[in-house]
């Protein structure tokens, strides 16, 4: 497995649920290494995903090191947008939630 999956593991166990309620979105990842990763959310549940998903509702196209930091509550999301070290495509409003949805340990 590699690292990048295994952030990606993290992300289910942090999943919170209450703040999912009413949502239905997929956030696409696309790492500038080539790695693609999507978080697909239903009914209030998560599923992750390898490789591309046919209708994402935002494409979020960052490095690793920025996805990495991020997870760890180093980096805020929002404040790496506005850097341009993370350019979003489609309802850009949903990423304003990803810190909700995967709160950082």
């Amino acid at each position: 497995m590699s690292a990048i999956q295994g952030l990606f593991d993290t992300m289910t166990g942090r999943f919170n649920s209450a703040a999912a309620a009413g949502l239905e979105a997929v956030f696409q990842y696309k790492l500038d290494e080539g790695d693609c990763y999507y978080a697909a959310i239903s009914g209030g549940s998560c599923v992750l995903g390898k490789g591309e998903h046919d209708s994402p509702s935002v494409v979020l196209m960052m490095d690793s090191q920025t996805f990495k930091e991020i997870l760890a509550g180093e980096t805020n999301g929002m404040q790496a947008f506005m850097a341009g070290r993370i350019r979003a495509d489609g309802d850009i409003m949903l990423a304003t939630r990803l810190e909700a949805l995967f709160p950082a340990s």
